[in-house]
């Protein structure tokens, strides 16, 4: 059984990207996202798709499972979706012996910045960069399910970061 341990930030400034290693751009789109579970499609670089399967609550501990997917059977699933089609570029940025994924997003969840880092064990120590900005973990709105089905330009509340400024 896959369990993903994870933790999510928004982010304050750019200084995390001269540390970028790798980028790859992403298109997810949500089957199911009520009940016990989420059920997302994704496509990395109109090459690689995986269908994914993760428990919810969204909290710091879930379960998820990822399975290898023919790239024309995302593309069909994807039109069985709910909501809107997350677009976003991931960025890998390693620091120390861990690896940040910081997503900007694109469309109507642009000027949305979060970075997020996998754990291998709820109580590990994360060193948190200046860049780093409020802790968002936990926090069901920032989720990719959610923002699939309220972007992040409708939000008339949103948190007075670095993540509006592009708005």
């Amino acid at each position: 059984m896959s369990v993903e341990i994870e933790r999510k930030f928004l982010v304050r400034s750019d200084a995390w990207r001269e540390l970028v290693t790798a980028r790859k751009r992403v298109r997810q789109a949500y089957l199911a996202r009520d009940g016990k579970a989420s059920i997302r499609v994704r496509i990395v670089d109109d090459r690689v798709a995986t269908l994914s399967i993760k428990s919810r609550p969204a909290e710091l501990r879930r379960l998820e499972l990822e399975y290898p997917l023919p790239l024309l059977d995302a593309e069909r699933l994807m039109l069985l979706r709910s909501g809107a089609v997350i677009e976003k570029i991931r960025h890998i940025v390693p620091i120390g012996d861990l690896t940040w994924e910081v997503d900007t997003f694109l469309g109507d969840n642009a000027g949305l910045i979060i970075a997020e880092v996998e754990l291998t064990h709820t109580d590990q120590t994360v060193a948190i960069e200046a860049w780093i900005g409020h802790e968002i973990t936990g926090q069901a709105r920032y989720y990719n399910s959610a923002l699939a089905q309220l972007p992040f330009r409708s939000w008339v509340d949103a948190e007075p970061t670095s993540a509006t400024a592009g708005r």
